[in-house]
């Protein structure tokens, strides 16, 4: 089995990679990745040598590239997508560009290659806040609020349009706030925790009363591994822990697990349209055989470790200067 996986140089297309690698036998993985400033060749560096493992520097955009590589493909996970929504509202065409236009291309060439396993993944963040105790389930209306949030709905519509129009049965996976080893430190956890290594205070959005329900990134992959591998094709499955924090219990709980007092924490203006709460039902994924494996305070526990002991990997990102003073959730 050939799988082409898009974006798979950024967070969470890393660790999927690398978990499909780890987990399978027989299974062979074309990465397409443009390395934009979140995609980082370094994270998959050690796999160079795997012959089960093929990297191609291009775009989703270039639709003969990405026809040529689907046609060779058994399976696609499309990945690849712009995700900071800070980024999004202060300049949203990169994001309508990539995660519209590309998601058309990359649908199309899998139509014409006859893919018959093909995942988009999504976020949670299409359908909006959610008043508790309610969760989102599948069949919800779409309500964005950020134009990150509106281009990846975009997606989601394009993959029912294709149902709908050409009867092509794209899966879709709509997952809660991720985070683990990999992730860009412009997002709330990485940032925070380098911050905090580096002695730096940590930036929290307004009050810190918005909640997000986070899910491990190792979970997470193997989530939609099982969506693309034995899902319903045509299905949409929501992916979450059920762990909600708030944003101020989020950053209480990495504090503490820096061994960092409170007077770090720096209050700054919330953001234009923050959502208050995000949360899903998972009961459909959960159905066919998922749980999370781990809980929230091992998985941060393992995250804090990784970033003390990988500060190879996420030096450099931080000495570019792009990620120092925002993180969002």
């Amino acid at each position: 089995m050939r799988v082409l996986v898009t974006g798979g140089a950024g967070f969470i297309g890393v660790n999927f990679v690398r978990y499909v690698l780890r987990t399978t036998t027989g299974v062979e993985v074309v990465n397409l990745d443009a390395l934009t400033y979140a995609g980082n060749p370094a994270s998959l560096a050690d796999l160079a040598d795997d012959p089960r493992y093929r990297f191609v520097h291009g775009d989703v955009r270039d639709a003969s590239l990405t026809a040529s590589l689907a046609a060779e493909a058994d399976a696609v996970v499309h990945f690849a997508a712009e995700s900071h929504v800070d980024r999004s509202i202060d300049g949203p065409a990169p994001f309508l560009d990539t995660n519209v236009v590309g998601t058309g291309v990359v649908l199309d060439a899998c139509r014409h290659a006859g893919i018959e396993r093909v995942l988009l993944v999504s976020t949670d963040e299409v359908y909006g806040s959610i008043d508790a105790p309610g969760r989102f389930e599948e069949s919800d209306p779409l309500r964005p609020s950020s134009p990150y949030a509106a281009s990846k709905a975009a997606a989601d519509l394009l993959a029912h349009a294709y149902r709908q129009t050409y009867d092509y049965p794209v899966t879709v996976t709509r997952a809660t706030n991720n985070f683990g080893p990999y992730h860009y430190p412009e997002k709330v956890v990485p940032l925070f925790i380098t911050n905090l290594i580096d002695g730096q205070p940590v930036p929290l959005y307004g009050d810190g009363s918005n909640v997000r329900e986070w899910t491990y990134v190792e979970d997470n992959v193997a989530a939609q591994w099982l969506a693309l591998t034995e899902g319903e094709p045509g299905t949409v499955y929501n992916v979450g822990s059920g762990e909600e924090r708030t944003n101020h219990e989020l950053t209480h709980a990495i504090l503490a697990a820096m061994g960092a007092g409170t007077d770090r924490i720096e209050h700054v203006a919330d953001r234009p349209g923050h959502d208050q709460r995000y949360a899903v039902d998972s009961s459909r994924i959960r159905n066919l055989g998922w749980q999370p494996s781990v809980g929230f305070d091992e998985a941060l526990a393992r995250t804090v470790a990784w970033y003390r002991d990988n500060e190879h990997w996420w030096r450099p990102l931080k000495q570019r200067g792009a990620a120092t003073r925002r993180g969002t959730a």
